[in-house]
């Protein structure tokens, strides 16, 4: 008898949730991932916060709650390292506000399979019928966009888009250390300085539906121009 072609094993993907204050959130975002029934590991990290965020994501996810506050880049940063400590292939930024909706996953997963890159970015501007942010927000986005482009040659709509895709490469890469200032256009400039690749694929992201964004009004004009300026010393390590 001709002997059975084994299945190729499915890939271990991580979901890295960082949170801060989304008690109101992370249950629905939870329930919505255990419903896809796709067999992600979920990482909730509570990055010290106030209301009842840990109680929350504990009873469905396994979580990790940071003492005091460390930013989003400490909170990803956390989950990268549980990534390489636990051998998964990937490892996937889902923010805890609701605005990445966890369907949107399997496209960087698929954009991967495609076309390999350590770094899958999902992008709100490579399609039209999807949530967009603020001007300003766009505005900033395509300034730090053409930065990275003429600083390393690489074309980026997206690069403050925190829906990533890491591989093993980049998982390694990141775990030994990762900003926690600006983390997703900073983390870019950093692996395109030390030859990692980064990609892009078109998905749909949301309105939060409780709490505001850290980020707005002056404040996007202000975070575009430390970041700028963040760059400028990643370019000339």
């Amino acid at each position: 008898m001709p002997e059975k072609q084994k299945q190729p094993s499915q890939p271990k993907v991580l979901l890295i949730i960082p949170c801060y204050n989304e008690g109101e959130n992370i249950g629905a975002l939870l329930d919505e991932i255990r419903g896809m029934q796709r067999g992600y590991g979920t990482l909730v990290v509570d990055d010290g916060s106030d209301d009842n965020t840990f109680e929350v994501a504990s009873r469905l996810s396994f979580c990790v709650q940071h003492i005091e506050n460390l930013g989003i880049g400490g909170s990803v940063h956390t989950g990268i390292k549980y990534a390489q400590e636990h051998g998964y292939d990937f490892c996937v930024q889902v923010d805890g506000d609701g605005q990445h909706p966890p369907d949107q996953v399997a496209k960087l997963l698929h954009a991967y399979e495609e076309c390999p890159a350590n770094i899958v970015i999902g992008s709100r501007y490579l399609q039209e019928d999807t949530f967009r942010s603020t001007w300003a927000r766009r505005l900033g986005s395509r300034i730090i966009g053409g930065f990275l482009k003429k600083q390393f040659g690489q074309s980026i709509t997206d690069a403050t888009s925190g829906l990533r895709l890491m591989d093993r490469t980049a998982i390694s890469f990141f775990a030994e250390d990762y900003p926690h200032d600006y983390p997703e256009p900073i983390s870019l400039a950093r692996a395109f300085h030390h030859g990692l690749t980064a990609r892009e694929a078109p998905v749909e992201m949301r309105s939060r539906e409780h709490g505001a964004s850290s980020i707005s009004g002056i404040k996007t004009f202000l975070y575009m121009i430390r970041v700028l300026g963040y760059l400028v010393l990643v370019r000339f390590e």
